[in-house]
C-alpha cells in the first residue's frame, strides 16, 4: 500500500509540473517598440508646431523638420518585425483533463502488468532468476533445427556442444565437438573436449577413440596439461600402472606448484605406484569445481548403472577404486557392500576384497 501512495504522489507532482509549464502566460515579453515610437514622434510633431506658432521656426524650416520626422517614421515601420498572429489558447481545463487522463492510464497499466507486491531483489540474483525460467530444452531444440537447416554453422555447433555435456547427452556432445573440429580445425582443447564426451559416454568401459584424441592433443602441444591428466587417469583405470606412472609424471612436470589439479595428480600417481590401491593415510585430493563435476559425473554414472543393471566384478572394483581415490570412504563402503550383495561368494570377488580390506573397509554379510 505504501508503494501506491508514493506512486500517486510522484505522479501528481509530475502532472503539476507539466501543468505549470504548459500554462498560458507571458514570459520576458518586451513592450511594443512601435507603440513607443508613435508616442515619441507625436511629441516631436507637437514640438515643431509649437515652435512654428512661437516664431522660433519659419514655414520652410518647420516643413523640412516635419518631412524628416515622416521619413523616420516610415523607416521605423519598415524595419519593424511582422507581428505574429495571436494564437488561441487551448485553456487550462482541457490541459488539466489530459494530464489527469495520462496519470490514470499510467497507474492502470502498471496495476495490470506490474508486480508492486514482489519483495526487493538484489541485482546479482536477477540473472540467475532469468536463467531459471529459461526453457533449455526448447532452446536446444531451436538450435538443432537451425543446424539441420545449416549444418556448417560453426557458431551453432560451438554453442550446443557444451550444452549437450551439461544435459548428460554425451554421445551428442562428442558428435558436436567432432563437427566443430571438422569446421574449424583440430586444437588440443577441442580434441580433449571431444575425448571427455566420449569417456563420459563410455562410462567405465573406456574409449579407444578418446585415447587417440587425447594422445593427439598431447602430441600437438607439449604443455597441454588436461589431455595428459586424462591419459594418466585412463591408464590407471585400465590397470596399466607403469604407463600410468609415466603419464602422471609427465603431467606433474608441467606444474608450477599452485595448480588446483596438483593434489589430484599426486594422489593419482600414488595410486598407480601402489598398483591401484590408495596408500594408507594418504590425503584425499583436492579438486577444482570443474574437476569435481567431471569426476562426479563419471563415478555417479557408473554407480547408477551398476545399481540398476548390475555389472561384472571388475566394474564394481573400478567403482570402489574411484571412491577411494576421491577419498569418499562412506560411498566406498556402500559400493563394497552392494558388490558383496551381488557377489556373496568370497572366491568370486578376488581383488575386490583385497582392495577394500587394504583401504580399511569391512565385509558385511559375505558368504565365505
Amino acid at each position: 500500500m505504501i508503494f501506491w501512495f508514493i506512486a500517486i504522489a510522484v505522479t501528481a507532482i509530475a502532472c503539476a509540473a507539466l501543468f505549470y509549464a504548459a500554462g498560458s502566460r507571458r514570459v520576458n515579453a518586451p513592450l511594443s517598440e512601435l507603440g513607443n515610437a508613435d508616442s515619441h514622434f507625436g511629441l516631436v510633431l507637437a514640438g515643431i508646431d509649437a515652435d512654428l506658432a512661437a516664431g522660433k521656426l519659419d514655414e520652410a524650416d518647420a516643413l523640412a523638420a516635419k518631412g524628416e520626422l515622416a521619413r523616420e517614421v516610415m523607416r521605423l515601420k519598415a524595419e519593424a518585425p511582422l507581428v505574429a498572429p495571436v494564437r488561441k489558447e487551448l485553456g487550462r481545463t482541457p490541459l488539466l483533463a489530459g494530464l489527469a487522463g495520462i496519470a490514470v492510464l499510467a497507474l492502470a497499466v502498471y496495476a495490470g502488468l506490474g508486480s508492486p507486491d514482489l519483495p526487493a531483489q538484489p541485482l546479482d540474483s536477477r540473472p540467475q532468476a532469468a536463467a531459471d525460467t529459461l526453457d533449455v530444452g526448447a532452446a536446444i531444440a531451436r538450435i538443432e533445427t537451425a543446424l539441420a537447416a545449416n549444418p556448417d554453422d560453426l557458431r551453432g555447433w560451438t554453442v550446443i556442444a557444451p550444452a549437450y555435456m551439461q544435459m548428460g547427452r554425451y554421445a551428442d556432445a562428442a558428435k558436436a565437438y567432432a563437427r566443430v573440429i571438422d569446421l574449424s580445425g583440430a586444437t588440443p582443447d577441442l580434441q580433449t573436449k571431444q575425448a571427455e564426451a566420449l569417456l563420459f559416454d563410455a562410462q567405465e568401459s573406456g574409449s579407444p577413440e578418446a585415447m587417440a584424441l587425447l594422445r593427439a592433443a598431447a602430441a600437438s602441444d607439449p604443455k597441454h596439461v588436461l589431455s595428459r591428466l586424462y591419459i594418466a587417469a585412463e591408464l590407471t583405470r585400465q590397470g596399466d600402472y607403469p604407463a600410468a606412472i609415466a603419464a602422471w609424471n609427465d603431467a606433474l612436470a608441467l606444474a608450477t606448484g599452485d595448480e588446483p589439479w596438483l593434489a589430484a595428480a599426486r594422489q593419482g600417481l600414488a595410486v598407480a605406484q601402489n598398483d591401484g590401491i590408495a596408500p594408507a593415510g594418504a590425503a584425499a585430493p583436492q579438486f577444482s569445481s570443474q574437476e569435481s563435476e567431471m569426476i562426479g559425473n563419471m563415478v555417479s554414472g557408473l554407480q547408477a548403472r551398476l545399481s540398476d543393471q548390475g555389472g561384472s566384478i571388475e566394474e564394481w572394483t573400478q567403482l570402489l577404486r574411484a571412491y577411494l581415490v576421491l577419498g569418499d570412504t562412506d560411498k566406498a563402503q556402500a559400493a563394497f557392500d552392494s558388490a558383496v550383495t551381488a557377489y556373496p561368494q568370497a572366491f568370486d570377488r578376488g581383488d575386490l576384497d583385497t582392495l577394500a580390506l587394504g583401504a580399511g573397509l569391512t565385509i558385511k554379510g559375505a558368504t565365505q
